[in-house]
């Protein structure tokens, strides 16, 4: 199998797949190759595994779909290893959770990090794909599967004077992975999607004054988070070895 110092592939040597993005999606699609014999490489924009749990680190973040529902299905000695915490799970127990699947099945040595694709092009003559990084690796690939997510791209609104302000400027979507520190200070949050629902009250608890921005209010309802029940866990489990048994 392709490792991490081995060079780019070729025209003639291609890889069977090339995978964008080393998220839940990326991992899942790279383990399923290297389980099925096919040589594989993951190039990946971040610095580690995780996609949305890695970049996404803002006060308050976690998922909106229950911990059970949100792990991998394909093997039950994992699900039967790992245990969640709470029926939503925070981003740094999902990132550990991501980093815990990639040392288990041995994903690392197949992703590249820091690796930014920048092009991609269909040979039609020799029925190839051609990767080309922005470092200039060049990988040849007979498929390739996109698991960049549907939200991967930050949007910063064109706000006139946007590029003028003075102060600390954060994205959710980018967020340092260092704590940023809110104590004492005026604080400015530009829309109420999910991701602010979560940070404000963190944020808020801390600045000394803070200002929501809102163009349309959205529904949300209470999510009732807590431990996770042992029973529910149980349950879940006995019902998913069913269905499989059942396939």
């Amino acid at each position: 199998m392709p490792r991490l110092d081995d060079p780019a592939s070729s025209e003639a040597n291609p890889l069977d797949l090339i995978i964008v993005g080393a998220g839940f999606a990326g991992l899942y699609a790279l383990q399923r190759a290297l389980n099925s014999n096919r040589s594989a490489v993951v190039l990946e924009r971040g610095g580690d595994v995780g996609g949305t749990w890695y970049w996404n680190r803002y006060p308050g973040a976690r998922c909106d779909v229950q911990s059970m529902e949100y792990s991998y299905s394909f093997d039950d000695a994992l699900q039967q290893d790992w245990s969640w915490t709470e029926r939503y799970a925070a981003q740094p127990e999902i990132l550990n959770y991501a980093n815990h699947v990639a040392d288990r099945f041995g994903l690392r040595p197949h992703i590249r990090f820091s690796t930014l694709v920048v092009t991609m092009t269909f040979l039609e003559a020799n029925n190839l794909w051609r990767t080309e990084t922005a470092a200039g690796d060049v990988f040849f690939s007979r498929f390739c599967i996109m698991a960049t997510g549907c939200l991967s791209s930050t949007n910063l609104p064109d706000f006139e004077g946007r590029d003028d302000f003075q102060g600390e400027a954060y994205h959710t979507g980018t967020w340092p992975h260092d704590r940023v520190d809110f104590t004492g200070k005026r604080v400015g949050i530009i829309g109420t999607g999910s991701s602010s629902i979560q940070s404000i009250p963190i944020v808020a608890a801390s600045c000394a004054h803070l200002t929501v921005f809102q163009r349309t209010p959205n529904y949300a309802i209470p999510a009732h988070n807590g431990p996770i029940d042992e029973g529910y866990v149980q349950e879940n489990q006995t019902a998913l070895r069913r269905l499989q048994s059942a396939e």
